[in-house]
């Protein structure tokens, strides 16, 4: 490393690691190296023109990893923490899916929900997408464990489908969510889910969990409140697909998927 990158980063990002510090401060790197303020300072300059460091905001940095893959995911849900610019954010949608074990193929993006708007560093611009929501609707969120030392708040699976079917561009479309819901059912909630849905009180919301459930025969106590729950309007069941067929259902729902295709896919 050190013949790639200079000896005294190299010592600097070994030190780093060795404490599971991918996320440091300027403070970190004076102790490890024993510089002073400005030394210091010039050094992770030089740094993050190396594209070895990311500073994410004044004197916080992050270490650019030589090579991202699955095993690494978990540290970008810290960088995630350390960007986000709200404490009242969440992990959500697609990465929610990832960390309650829904999902059956690599993340590749960090969606991130959050009461305030922005903007993430240029080399995190294609790893982070922002969600905007409403306060009133931050709730179903709690602390989970991604790596030994670090936490992140993240949206409980129940929310974690009201968020996914509310907007299923952000989880992969109807069908992932479905896989996703069908390798979870021994651990949702139905109760919850069918109070959560209430609670939401989007229509769309109730329409779409009610037909999958439907299909896949799970929480037959809570599909009969969703039922009352929906208007006559006819809402789409996946927009990301095209509407070219229709097929019946009793949820006011232009269902482009079929139960049949959503069956197919939790088979394989």
């Amino acid at each position: 490393m050190d013949k790639t990158i200079g000896k005294t980063s190299a010592k600097l990002l070994s030190s780093l690691y060795n404490k599971n510090l991918t996320i440091f401060g300027i403070e970190d790197a004076i102790k490890i190296l024993g510089y002073n303020y400005g030394s210091a300072a010039r050094l992770l300059r030089k740094m993050v023109k190396r594209n070895l460091l990311v500073r994410i905001k004044s004197g916080r940095y992050f270490i650019v990893p030589q090579e991202i893959s699955g095993q690494y995911i978990g540290n970008w849900y810290v960088a995630a923490k350390a960007i986000v610019n709200s404490k009242e954010y969440y992990i959500s949608h697609y990465s929610a899916m990832d960390i309650h074990n829904m999902l059956t193929q690599p993340l590749n993006k960090v969606y991130i929900s959050s009461p305030k708007r922005q903007t993430s560093p240029r080399i995190f611009r294609e790893r982070f997408k922002y969600v905007y929501i409403g306060k009133s609707k931050i709730w179903g969120v709690e602390d989970y464990w991604v790596t030994n030392q670090d936490k992140v708040r993240v949206s409980n699976i129940e929310r974690t489908i009201i968020d996914c079917l509310w907007q299923p561009k952000y989880a992969g479309g109807i069908t992932e969510i479905a896989k996703g819901i069908w390798i979870v059912r021994d651990k949702i909630d139905f109760h919850k889910l069918a109070d959560y849905c209430l609670k939401f009180n989007k229509y769309v919301v109730n329409k779409r969990i009610g037909f999958i459930l439907e299909t896949l025969e799970l929480g037959n106590n809570i599909t009969p409140i969703l039922r009352k729950n929906i208007n006559r309007r006819y809402d789409i069941l996946d927009p990301s697909m095209p509407k070219t067929e229709a097929f019946k259902n009793n949820w006011s729902l232009t269902a482009n998927i079929s139960p049949e295709e959503i069956k197919n896919i939790i088979r394989t």
